[in-house]
């Protein structure tokens, strides 16, 4: 059966996307542009297999469809600016096979700009056709939420090259869900997927920076934060955690316009010092059970960046492993996702009966409430539970 799409890219984008294709009945070459290409299930493989999906290793498969969408991640590179590797590799490889007619369609996590600036001229030398005349070129900001169960299909943003390009796009992403927003253009579309990874990490940070506060008050944010949510407009609820993870990074664009988002930074700023205050408040309630950080038994559980999810992208856990390592603590974990965890390229020891380790450790941290974890029991079962999710029971373990 030949493809109508080809996904490049088969991480936290692509492969959402991937799914969702063949959901609908569209015939769905994946190809893998790293390590990703592993992600699936032999299970979950062969279901998608039987609805037109095809993993494909061979990029002259790339010249048969009709859309092709780049979904390459685009990480934080030692400079703090996103790492665009990825995605040049992918669009040199379609730009050698792409067909006159064809839609491309960039989905990865880029800078307003990028997709003018850098994807068009290597696809337009690569292949010899110019964008807007020849192919397709637009943007769409991915909108995914790993984990989520039976949420409808998010509204798609298009933005194109030329009003053509727009609709294009806009004529596939109608086959995935019911609502397609189109973007004036590129920029726009780009800057679209700027500012909702922004907000997420803005909002954190403030009530990141509300938990310090409000402990030293020696109030309940969890508690005030339920209230808060009873008021219908102005307010969105956030919770604090041990730090922030996922693949959406934030930028404030210093280096990219005359002004930088310094909002964003104090931001990042805020949500960087967060494992460092969880190791704080860790040694604290030892202190105050008297016992000391050195030497102490501590339990991490749940080392991904979400509840759920085998995904350990940016994750806190790694942070605060460390950080109680250099206190002279004793680290173990506890995660059903990971069967073996590295921290400083040394592997940490896993718990094998949850509740035997909780009860042994001199403290348990729980940094992912995971849906297998019987919290109330335990709570019952730790001798010291400092939970930074506020998912255990009131007044059942410390809180963050």
């Amino acid at each position: 059966m030949p493809a109508d799409l080809a996904v490049i890219g088969l991480g936290p984008y692509g492969l959402p996307l991937a799914q969702a294709a063949v959901a609908a009945g569209i015939p769905t070459i994946g190809y893998a542009t790293g390590p990703e290409a592993g992600s699936l299930s032999p299970a979950e493989l062969r279901r998608m297999r039987s609805t037109g999906f095809r993993p494909s290793t061979d990029p002259a498969q790339l010249g048969r469809v009709r859309t092709a969408v780049i979904c390459a991640p685009t990480p934080r590179g030692a400079d703090g600016e996103l790492d665009l590797g990825q995605v040049e590799a992918a669009a040199r490889t379609l730009a050698e096979r792409l067909r006159p007619h064809t839609t491309v369609i960039l989905e990865s996590p880029v800078l307003p700009g990028t997709t003018e600036e850098l994807l068009r001229p290597i696809l337009e030398r690569g292949s010899g056709l110019r964008a807007g005349r020849d192919f397709h070129l637009a943007y769409s900001p991915s909108r995914t939420d790993p984990g989520s169960r039976d949420q409808p299909p998010a509204p798609r943003v298009i933005g194109g090259l030329t009003p053509a390009c727009t609709e294009s796009a806009a004529a596939f992403y109608g086959r995935l869900t019911d609502k397609v927003v189109r973007a004036r253009g590129l920029r726009e579309a780009e800057a679209v997927r700027l500012l909702e990874t922004n907000f997420r990490h803005v909002n954190i940070a403030l009530v990141n920076e509300m938990a310090v506060v409000c402990h030293e008050l020696g109030v309940d944010l969890w508690d005030v934060i339920r209230c808060a949510e009873a008021k219908p407009f102005g307010f969105q609820a956030f919770r604090p955690g041990p730090g922030v993870g996922g693949h959406g990074v934030p930028q404030d664009l210093t280096g990219h316009a005359s002004r930088g988002l310094r909002m964003v930074e104090l931001a990042q700023q805020v949500n960087e010092r967060m494992p460092h205050y969880v190791v704080q408040r860790a040694a604290a309630l030892l202190n105050e059970h008297g016992k000391s950080a050195r030497g102490a038994r501590v339990l991490l559980l749940g080392v991904t960046y979400k509840a759920d999810l085998a995904d350990q992208q940016g994750t806190p856990a790694h942070e605060i492993a460390v950080r109680l390592m250099e206190l002279g603590a004793s680290v173990s974990y506890h995660d059903p996702h990971i069967p073996a965890w590295h921290v400083l390229d040394r592997p940490v020891p896993r718990a094998d009966s949850l509740y035997e380790a909780a009860a042994a450790a001199d403290l348990t941290l729980l940094l992912q409430p995971h849906r297998t974890y019987d919290l109330q029991g335990l709570s019952v079962k730790a001798q010291l539970l400092l939970d930074t999710r506020g998912a255990t029971p009131t007044g059942a373990a410390h809180r963050l």
